[in-house]
């Protein structure tokens, strides 16, 4: 009887997740220690990769605004509000899945290409292989051609002044009706 009455009020003022509503995803229960501690370890494991490149920047970036989030925020619910990037327990997951991406970019070192590194080339009338889609863009519309030769003759003034005293011609059968 004393649980109840004690108990149930405490419990009642600490905000305590059920579940997270996504299938295989556990609530977890220290949300706020656990993500403090990855994008700590996060910061740390950044500095393997140089100072000038674009994914350290980024990663470094998102990941000092996410854990000065958490230590400014106490609970679950406002840490997911202020972040907007969904539950504490996807961060989680994304946060681990960025460590892990780290040591593959560390392996990788796709910023480590040397100065002599020569890239193939193929010609257009090289055969393209097979597992490289072939994207063939439409015709551009005839009033780019006519624009880009204008602007080559040096008749652009021209052209446009021509184009806005034409009288606009009405296609759709649905404007003649009217």
């Amino acid at each position: 009887m004393f649980l109840r009455r004690v108990a149930r009020p405490l419990m009642m003022m600490a905000k305590v997740k059920e579940t997270t509503g996504i299938v295989g995803l556990d609530v977890v229960p220290n949300a706020r220690e656990v993500l403090i501690g990855l994008y700590t370890k996060t910061l740390e494991e950044i500095k393997a990769v140089p100072e000038d490149e674009g994914y350290r920047k980024a990663v470094e970036s998102f990941t000092r605004h996410r854990l000065n989030v958490c230590r400014e925020e106490e609970d679950w619910e406002s840490i997911e509000k202020k972040l907007g990037c969904g539950q504490v327990e996807e961060l989680i997951e994304e946060a681990e899945d960025e460590l892990k991406l780290i040591g593959h970019m560390n392996e990788w070192q796709p910023w480590g290409i040397p100065d002599d590194y020569e890239c193939e080339v193929i010609e257009n009338d090289a055969p393209v292989p097979k597992h490289v889609p072939l994207h063939r863009p439409g015709p551009l519309p005839e009033e780019f051609y006519k624009t880009l030769e204008a602007i080559d003759t040096g008749t652009l003034k021209q052209a446009i002044s021509a184009s806005e005293k034409e009288e606009p011609t009405i296609t759709s059968t649905e404007a003649q009706a009217k």
